[in-house]
């Protein structure tokens, strides 16, 4: 192996060591360093870094990742040996924005579960209104809740334990009492069915396996379209993930309405939806109607008490 292979390695099993996953980079850096190598490099110049992000020709915000995904190398690379050149952040920008996420009412939280009946088998059915009764009620990342594995679900405590977190992070989340029972009934009919799964899962398929995440999307496409459920005016279809930003919009409007102080708990939003910093957490929070309505009484409820 090359020093620039080896070196593409050992900086991809240091970040991981991290707690970075890297799928998209674990790809792309490989195929950098082939591209260096071909053209006689044996470190990273930014001439070299930008025909690589933009070979083949593809769409700009594309081109941009590719770029910042050497960018990330090139540093590693510089401290190493000082001569490699780390492209400038503003040479292909970002052009990326936040798509607006469609934020779940009840009442479209209750129109979804509700297709789940349209499911030809009673079990899938029942696997998937779940499932999607507790991304609503937990704001847990889609990926997290099938990863869940039955000892992961403690129902006499009433709580989740989530390991598969970002950055392989855990967590525990409390469960509320409807919640508790709406996975204990779940549970009879997976273990009623399956006494003896092919998979710890939690969640498990036809075939008592865990829950393909692309199965997962698939289906609730077909459950948003028997709901009803259409995009915004210029926004996009609503997505499964948009639950997560749902959950976090509902719990500031149930704190302001219920006068708690917002700035104070947002601390705790943020440990229970597994981010390291509120900072991270801004990224769900979308000014709703309802949410903009709430802070406002709040803050003529603090003016009439002055």
């Amino acid at each position: 192996m090359s020093p620039l292979g080896q070196a593409c390695e050992e900086y991809l099993a240091l970040r991981r060591a991290m707690g970075f996953k890297l799928e998209r980079p674990g790809r792309r850096l490989p195929d950098l360093v082939a591209h260096l190598e071909a053209g006689g490099q044996t470190t990273i110049t930014t001439r070299a870094a930008l025909e690589w992000a933009m070979r083949p020709a593809g769409h700009p915000q594309e081109c941009a990742d590719r770029l910042s995904i050497a960018r990330g190398f090139a540093r590693y690379l510089r401290a190493l040996d000082g001569t490699s050149e780390v492209p400038p952040a503003d040479l292909l920008p970002s052009c990326r924005r936040r798509p607006t996420p469609h934020i779940y009412s009840d009442q479209d939280v209750a129109a979804l579960m509700a297709a789940t009946a349209t499911i030809h088998s009673p079990f899938r059915a029942a696997t998937h209104r779940t499932l999607i009764g507790l991304l609503a009620v937990t704001g847990m990342r889609i990926g997290e809740a099938i990863a869940l594995d039955q000892g992961d679900v403690d129902l006499a405590a009433g709580c989740v334990s989530v390991r598969a977190g970002k950055w392989n992070a855990a967590r525990e989340l409390p469960l509320h009492a409807t919640t508790v029972r709406a996975l204990n009934e779940y549970c009879q009919l997976r273990d009623g069915r399956w006494p003896k799964p092919k998979s710890p899962a939690f969640f498990v398929s036809m075939r008592a396996s865990r829950l393909l995440s692309g199965h997962v999307r698939e289906a609730f496409r077909e459950l948003r379209r028997h709901a009803a459920l259409t995009a915004m005016p210029g926004g996009r279809q609503p997505r499964i993930h948009d639950l997560r930003h749902s959950y976090a919009v509902a719990t500031l409007v149930d704190w302001y309405r219920t006068e708690a102080d917002v700035a104070a708990r947002l601390p705790r939003l943020s440990s229970y939806l597994g981010h390291s910093a509120p900072e991270a957490t801004y990224y769900y929070l979308q000014a709703t109607p309802v949410l903009l309505m709430a802070a406002a009484e709040r803050l003529e409820r603090i003016e009439e008490r002055s």
